[in-house]
């Protein structure tokens, strides 16, 4: 009996201000046992900056996109260019393992019923955050919230093609409070087409974690908060997991005020903050 055919990849990489991670970003695309994939490299800076990093990587097959500014914005500009079977959005600034493609590809070939994979962030060390699920599990609307962020996720592109645009709303360069997310609420909009995707922890992908001051922890939690609370609003969640979804960020405050973490404390309400902006504010069904 024959094997399946393997499917093609079209990687989707919005960037801007960063070259070094760029290129260490493409050097993992180099080191890929499985090779039909093209870059597709949507370029928001406003200089040549990525040019001289492409000629480092003449190896590879790269498509360069313009858009303007806005995560959610650069990733709708490339979409028209697709060609390949599957369609994903590595991050300019992560790296994948040398076997993943490999792996996704020989994973959808031997499932056709599935629509797409989604895997783990880990950091250089191979380590997770604690948010991440540790089980495998075919997505649902309730349980993708910890299964899944931009840079691990992989769709067939008839799913990429039947959902649509990514909401511009969303997503980093937005002017809205809710500016991240895009991915999730993506998730959400394939899932409610139809799509079956399953999370995989054992399909990693590697990115940084920097280090935050405490300032810059706590506009994360207001800007994911409230990103949170968007897409609940939007997407109609039931208000039984509303509530839990702000419970969550209670708690969380409430436990690191007894622990005496001011830091972790500081973080929690302004995630609870931002999820209560966000649900309020943005409008039930709003595109």
């Amino acid at each position: 009996m024959a094997s399946p055919r393997l499917p093609s990849f079209d990687l989707v990489v919005a960037t801007i201000g960063r070259v070094t991670e760029l290129d260490r970003l493409l050097s993992s695309l180099d080191e890929q046992a499985y090779k039909d994939f093209r870059v597709l490299i949507v370029d928001q800076n406003g200089d040549d900056r990525v040019d001289g990093v492409l000629r480092r990587h003449a190896a590879l097959d790269v498509v360069l996109v313009r858009a303007e500014r806005g995560l959610s914005r650069a990733r709708n500009a490339a979409l028209g260019a697709l060609k390949a079977d599957v369609v994903a959005f590595p991050d300019d600034d992560c790296s994948f393992p040398s076997d993943l493609l490999d792996r996704i590809a020989r994973r959808l070939a031997d499932h056709p019923e599935l629509d797409g994979l989604t895997g783990r962030a880990v950091d250089p060390h191979g380590s997770s955050s604690p948010t991440w699920a540790v089980d495998p599990a075919v997505l649902t609307r309730t349980n993708l919230w910890n299964r899944g962020i931009s840079y691990t996720i992989f769709l067939r592109r008839a799913i990429v093609e039947r959902v649509g645009p990514f909401d511009e709303q969303l997503g980093l360069g937005s002017p809205r409070q809710w500016s991240s997310g895009e991915e999730i609420d993506y998730l959400v909009r394939a899932i409610g087409s139809g799509a079956r995707i399953e999370y995989d922890p054992a399909l990693v992908v590697l990115h940084d974690v920097p280090s935050l001051t405490p300032m810059s922890l706590r506009a994360i939690g207001a800007r994911d908060g409230a990103s949170v609370g968007y897409i609940l609003r939007k997407h109609r969640y039931p208000p039984q997991l509303v509530a839990r979804m702000m419970l969550r960020p209670a708690g969380g405050a409430l436990l690191a005020t007894v622990r005496r973490d001011r830091e972790r404390a500081g973080f929690h309400v302004s995630t609870l903050r931002g999820r209560v902006l966000g649900y309020r504010h943005a409008g039930a069904g709003s595109s």
